[in-house]
């Protein structure tokens, strides 16, 4: 008797729901390749006790949504007199998913049955639903693959279209989809948010110990989806079944004992500079199954991580050289309990509790004079609360999810907070220490309800989807300087030798200082108080799948966006948010199909662009007056309300002759807030800020090689308007350099061309009044910035199944330019932004992302992973040492952050004309197995990152102000200052237990 395989998928992934999953089977007859309708087929889990039995329609399919993440499932056809019978083999389903399972039945009359093989689910396969780029990593494959820190941003990059990032501040999001800024990804747990709402990035940090998948959607997903068009990483947690599971681990990364030298700093997990060779500790365990078998069912992870670095605090005037210690602490603890009330209606509750403390304990990496009483501590600590509530009926589905989250993010939680602090000088005016208070506050703080309601009807070839979603976000900030006071002292060398010869050393405070000392200057916070603001977001949306044929999928939806925050400085927010996406899925044939699609997105106003207008604002009547000169000049709207635009914010006052420790309480400075004048001030804008939007293009064609291994590529396309950039409204007038012939404008010149001029860098003068209490620069921010990217993604994915290899290959070659690069983007002379055109900071031209999976034997696997990049842009910087300044058109911009507008270009240079070299990787990762006759099994891990030492200057996890892409000088000179390079060769080892 001839052997007989069974055809049996093709598994398609689509995000067509925020939390539900989906499955789609297919019954199609292998002899004549036509849809089989009222075929009855079986779908069983048997891990969450699930059995159900449906019949095709008349497009031979059956379409089910509100289905269990847990456990896996198995589709079955009966017997029948015409037809042989056919199953799927076991899947599981994720969350914001689509699987389809194609099951090509054979007739008896032309096979006789000896024997079934099954062919194992694979995730290399093709999207016969829609035209969404999407893709998924599998839990199978994060155990595999080699994880820094057991940190799932570290695994995001090797997904196609993903990339490491460059940031504007050390814990700014890690990874960056189509190049876009990272603040503008979302995030979310299960399909709810989890997103950081003040700037962005994620909340929770979720461990790899809670996670079962991670999806990331780069281009034309449903309309269910919003507030971002740059993508979405969505996780799918684990959940119990009827069998009890779990896992006990420890990871290990021993640090200088065995890892490579490097002259650069590193950054830990939060993206904090450390010292190469620091340690890091890691353990926890997993444990889920069920309280009551078929009914409910509970998962429990639990994981601390004990980062541990040294500093050097070295002040040879004060006779110190000490390491100082530090440690971080990440404290992550996760929980989901589902119960199945009926086959129809479940209910799950999840909870995530964070608690991460980034230590500043004093010094630096190469030597610091930060004392330890003026150290403090980084708090990011995380609560999330979420209920989702799922009726299932034959043609239609309810989702009703609620989450409660709190985040709170004190940057400066200090040792001594009722300390002033004091910098102290030596006798030569060089800064000794830092002690007592670290001389800042900022503790954000962020409480969000969300709140969704989702409807999915399918009738005939119709599936139809509708939904509204509301999400309010309270966020208040304590911020600004010092309340307790700011000194800076000078010693005489009497005092600096008598403080030399005590012996204090490193434990030397505020009170140690001479209370004779000389006072430099004394500053003091006017203002301790919170301020902040709610923020409300409602979307609505619709979405109609249409199976126009067995072989052709159109997608139609619109969405409209509502945040309130759009209001700004106007009367009235941007209600005008319709995004409109459609996209065509034909299926040329059961191996490939082609798909096309369009669609607008729109992003959200991030809080922090509002409350920086609050906190660096001033209601001072001299500030009103110049804003209303600004208005009688037409640079602002004649209808500006001023009392809407301007805030009572912070504000430092100074005062001269005061004794050591015995400067006057803000309380008695309140009247210099009216004379005090500021470098610059914000407002509201009084046009109020439309959203971002992106329009996304993509072309793409698949081809299923074989069972487990999938070729795919997309052709895409994006345009997003409305960037956040900010303007300054009294800017001086252009100065444009000849690069032939420089000549720097000094400051006072061109403070007199602005449109309220500024004398003697203090005053401003209006209709020939002075004002003490003016700001030399007025900022605002808008949304009138514009990008452009073009990409072509080729993949090739091949699952193990039933070889000793797999691999996962992805190319991208693209190109994003854009006109603005963050929230605080300026243009390097007089807001002209049409000279700022150039390559992103985080565009590259080419990206190979590659994964080989070795299994020589049953128990072990080896994974290397590579990551080939072309370099990322340089931005050249006037040389100072030519020019005495980088200020060289004189409007006061010479500090900080080069990449948003804050030092004039290299004369004749456009912005990021240059491009740092490759950058290649090697990771690899081995681990063995060991199984115990009680069904445990114990899993030994070694990792190395860096595998061959290579001194990348590029493509890594970076913080702008510290990277290589800041070079001074032209291209021409071919200077290269290495300032920072990716990690050299690092070891991480690990043991797990799993039963």
């Amino acid at each position: 008797m001839r052997r007989f395989y069974t055809l049996i998928f093709i598994l398609t992934c689509s995000l067509t729901s925020w939390a539900q999953a989906r499955l789609e089977i297919n019954i199609v007859s292998g002899t004549t390749g036509k849809a089989i309708s009222n075929y009855t087929v079986e779908i069983k889990n048997a891990g969450i006790g699930y059995v159900l039995q449906r019949e095709t329609d008349e497009q031979g399919k059956i379409k089910l949504s509100g289905l269990s993440t847990s456990g896996t499932y198995k589709v079955t056809t009966v017997e029948t007199r015409t037809y042989l019978p056919a199953n799927s083999g076991s899947f599981a389903l994720r969350s914001n998913q689509t699987q389809s399972v194609t099951l090509i039945l054979l007739e008896k009359a032309q096979y006789s049955l000896d024997e079934i093989t099954v062919t194992e689910s694979s995730n290399a396969r093709i999207n016969t639903v829609n035209a969404e780029v999407s893709s998924e990593l599998t839990t199978k494959e994060i155990a595999t693959i080699p994880i820094e820190g057991r940190d799932v941003t570290r695994a995001l990059y090797r997904l196609p279209n993903v990339t490491q990032a460059t940031g504007f501040y050390p814990e700014a999001p890690n990874v960056s989809i189509n190049g876009s800024n990272g603040l503008y990804t979302n995030y979310t747990i299960d399909g709810m948010d989890n997103n950081e709402n003040f700037l962005g990035g994620q909340k929770f940090a979720v461990p790899i110990g809670f996670v079962d998948n991670i999806t990331v959607l780069t281009n034309n997903y449903s309309a269910e989806y919003g507030w971002t068009g740059n993508g979405v990483f969505d996780i799918t947690t684990k959940s119990g079944s009827n069998t009890r599971t779990g896992e006990v681990f420890y990871t290990v990364r021993p640090g200088p004992v065995i890892d490579a030298s490097s002259p650069y700093a590193q950054r830990d997990l939060s993206g904090n500079a450390v010292q190469d060779g620091f340690q890091r500790h890691q353990f926890g365990f997993g444990l889920g199954g069920a309280l009551k078998k078929d009914k409910t069912f509970y998962y429990l992870n639990v994981e601390q991580t004990f980062d541990l670095k040294d500093n050097l605090l070295n002040s040879p005037e004060l006779g110190v050289n000490e390491t100082v210690p530090g440690q971080n602490r990440f404290t992550y603890l996760s929980g989901k309990l589902d119960h199945y009330w009926s086959r129809n209606f479940r209910s799950s509750v999840r909870m995530n509790l964070g608690n991460v403390y980034i230590e500043i304990q004093g010094g630096g990496l190469e030597g610091g004079v930060r004392f330890p009483s003026a150290g403090y501590g980084q708090n990011r600590n995380s609560l999330l609360i979420a209920n989702k509530n799922i009726y299932t009926g034959d043609e239609f589905v309810s989702e009703t999810n609620f989450q409660y989250s709190r985040f709170r993010w004190n940057y400066g939680n200090p040792v001594n907070p009722e300390s002033p602090n004091v910098e102290v000088w030596d006798p030569s005016f060089q800064t000794i220490a830092l002690i007592g208070h670290p001389g800042f506050v900022f503790d954000q703080e962020e409480n969000t309800v969300q709140a969704q309601q989702k409807f999915t009807w399918y009738k005939d070839r119709h599936t139809i989807k509708a939904g509204a979603q509301f999400i309010s976000s309270n966020h208040s900030l304590f911020g600004g300087g010092n309340p307790n006071g700011s000194y800076t002292v000078v010693l005489t060398q009497e005092q600096l030798d008598d403080l030399n010869n005590s012996g204090i050393g490193s434990s030397l405070d505020v009170n140690d200082i001479p209370s004779d000392v000389e006072v430099v200057n004394y500053s003091v916070e006017l203002q301790q108080k919170s301020f902040g603001a709610a923020q409300n977001r409602i979307s609505l949306y619709a979405e109609d799948l249409i199976s126009v044929s067995k072989n052709l999928n159109l997608t139609v939806g619109l969405r409209w966006d509502y945040d309130n925050l759009s209001k700004g400085g106007s009367s009235s927010g941007d209600y005008n948010n319709f995004a409109p996406r459609v996209n065509a899925n034909y299926r040329i044939n059961e191996k490939s199909s082609v798909r096309f699609g369009y669609g607008m997105f729109y992003d959200k106003i991030i809080y922090a662009i509002y409350s920086d207008a609050l906190q660096q604002s001033s209601n001072s009547s001299d500030y009103k007056r110049q804003i209303q000169n600004l208005i009688d000049q037409g640079l602002l709207p004649e209808d500006t309300d001023i009392d809407a635009v301007t805030f009572d914010g912070n504000l430092s006052a100074n005062v001269a002759g005061v004794n050591y420790l015995e400067g006057p309480p803000a309380a008695d400075l309140q009247g210099q807030r009216e004379l005090i004048f500021s470098n610059e001030r914000r407002i509201l804008n009084p046009n109020g800020w439309q959203n971002p939007v992106t329009h996304q293009f993509n072309l793409g064609y698949q081809y299923q090689v074989k069972s487990n291994m999938l070729f795919y590529v997309d052709v895409l396309h994006t345009r997003s308007e409305n960037l956040f950039r900010v303007r300054d409204v009294n800017n001086p007038a252009a100065y444009p350099i000849d690069p032939s012939n420089v000549e720097v404008r000094p400051q006072a010149e061109a403070d007199e061309t602005r449109p309220a001029p500024i004398y003697e860098g203090s005053y401003a003068v209006v209709d020939g009044d002075t004002l003490f209490g003016a700001s030399r620069g007025v900022i605002m921010t808008e949304t009138g910035g514009s990008s452009r990217y073009y990409a072509a993604n080729v993949n090739l994915v091949k699952e193990k199944g039933q070889d000793k290899y797999g691999y996962r290959l992805s190319y991208t070659l693209s190109r994003l330019e854009n006109n603005t690069e963050d929230i605080n983007f300026r243009a390097q002379d007089a807001n002209n932004f049409e000279e700022e055109w150039g390559p992103s900071i985080n565009d590259r031209t080419h990206v190979l992302n590659g994964l080989l999976y070795l299994y020589p034997t049953e128990k072990l696997s080896v994974t290397v992973a590579t990551l080939l990049q072309s370099g990322q842009p340089i931005n050249r910087i006037p040389d100072a040492t030519l020019y005495g300044t980088t200020d060289l058109n004189g409007d006061g911009r010479a500090f900080g952050d080069a990449y948003v507008g804050n030092s004039d270009r290299s004369p004749g240079a456009s912005r990021n004309s240059d491009r740092l070299p490759w950058s290649t990787t090697f990771d690899l990762g081995v681990q063995y197995v060991f199984e115990f006759n009680s069904g445990g099994r114990m899993e030994v891990r070694a990792d190395i990152f860096n595998l061959f030492n290579a001194v990348n200057l590029s493509g890594y996890s970076n913080n702008a102000t510290q990277s290589n892409q800041i070079q001074v000088g032209p291209e021409s000179s071919g200077t290269l200052v290495r300032r920072n390079a990716a990690p050299p060769r690092q070891f991480q080892f690990g043991i797990r237990y799993l039963f």
